[in-house]
């Protein structure tokens, strides 16, 4: 089985911590959806006739497009992929985005999952992060999705906000979980280099969280959404029982995927490829029957550095007879003293042959998946 992701590289605004690709021009999405189609039929064999499970519309924000222009996405996607048996098909949207109309369109095209940008309910906050909707759009948004009839419904929320206390934290749980979505995204504020926040924090104007803080928001996050029956299957992602991302999850587990649009990444067992991030440059590259990607072979190092990362990340941690039946790689025992300063620590723990993080080492994710690394 195999996913394809679809990025619609356009926001009605600039969020301040976005690192995503986008441009607020909508002055070129008829050339880029035209481009996006015609990826779609010169990377039809990438996938090698794979079965598609899951569709995945991210960005950017793809429920600015129409529905008449998503549906013609996923006629092409029929017309070149086995997609006859596909589960999941996920589309991004923002709360100012959604309407009635555009939810039962997305419904009678076969969307049956939606991830809600809400990031906060605070107003304050949602200015400070410059998004486009207010709270009681999300709170609209999330009131016409179930009266829609939409079961599978993703929640995105973000914590250590400059700002942000610990109540307000809670408030935004309490809130979030009062709608009871299936699925629920908590990710921690990272700064990245070129974003608003960035610049601002290269001149002073901005003051990140302490670590301290971050650790205790996740804490909160954790425990209060065990407290709501929501599983942590991975470090930022929580569902219902049964309600696990099949995108999501098919990345982690190193499922072969397509990426279609600019800036997309596609992963086929043997290589990655990641499109140019520009939008431009993308149109017009692919009007001339070029697919304008760079492609890295992957080695053996590489995929076992993947898994380690990847799996160290998700509730059904890393396996060790694995690296040992696939690629012949003895973790235990090249790195059994570290390991064992893991268990000693209350970092991670071992199960017959799997290594888990607990909570307190998933604080640590990163850093301890790089000193597993093959060098």
């Amino acid at each position: 089985m195999a996913g394809i992701y679809i990025h619609i590289p356009f926001c009605k605004q600039a969020c301040h911590y976005c690192n995503f690709h986008f441009r607020t021009n909508l002055r070129f999405k008829q050339p880029m959806l035209a481009a996006i189609a015609k990826e779609l039929q010169l990377q039809k064999n990438y996938l090698q006739g794979k079965k598609i499970q899951t569709i995945y519309f991210g960005g950017g924000t793809p429920s600015l497009l129409a529905a008449e222009e998503i549906a013609a996405i996923l006629i092409t996607i029929q017309k070149h992929f086995a997609a006859t048996e596909v589960q999941e098909i996920t589309l991004e949207v923002n709360p100012d985005d959604v309407t009635q109309d555009k939810l039962s369109a997305w419904r009678t095209m076969g969307i049956n999952r939606l991830s809600v940008g809400i990031q906060t309910f605070n107003d304050a906050l949602l200015k400070y992060l410059h998004r486009a909707h207010n709270a009681a759009q999300a709170f609209a948004s999330l009131q016409m999705i179930a009266e829609a009839g939409f079961a599978n419904v993703s929640i995105d929320l973000i914590y250590a906000i400059a700002g942000q206390s610990e109540q307000m934290l809670q408030q935004d749980l309490a809130l979030a979980t009062q709608f009871a979505p299936s699925h629920i995204s908590a990710y921690c504020l990272t700064i990245e280099p070129n974003t608003a926040f960035g610049h601002w924090l290269k001149t002073g104007k901005l003051h990140m969280v302490d670590d301290d803080t971050a650790a205790q928001h996740f804490h909160t996050v954790v425990s209060t959404l065990a407290a709501n029956n929501y599983q942590q299957y991975e470090i930022s992602n929580f569902s219902l029982p049964g309600f696990q991302a099949q995108h999501n999850t098919s990345y982690w587990q190193q499922h072969h995927y397509l990426g279609i649009g600019p800036s997309a990444h596609s992963y086929n067992g043997k290589s990655r490829q990641h499109n140019v991030a520009h939008n431009q440059q993308y149109i017009t590259h692919i009007a001339s029957g070029t697919i304008p990607s760079t492609v890295e072979a992957l080695t053996t190092t590489d995929n076992i550095n993947e898994y380690i990362m990847t799996s160290l990340r998700t509730s059904w941690g890393c396996k060790t007879s694995y690296l040992q039946t696939v690629y012949q790689y003895d973790i235990l025992s090249t790195h059994g003293t570290y390991i064992q300063q893991l268990l000693n620590l209350q970092l991670a723990c071992l199960e017959d042959d799997t290594l888990f993080l607990t909570q307190q080492g998933k604080l640590l994710a990163d850093k301890i998946a790089a000193d597993l690394f093959v060098v």
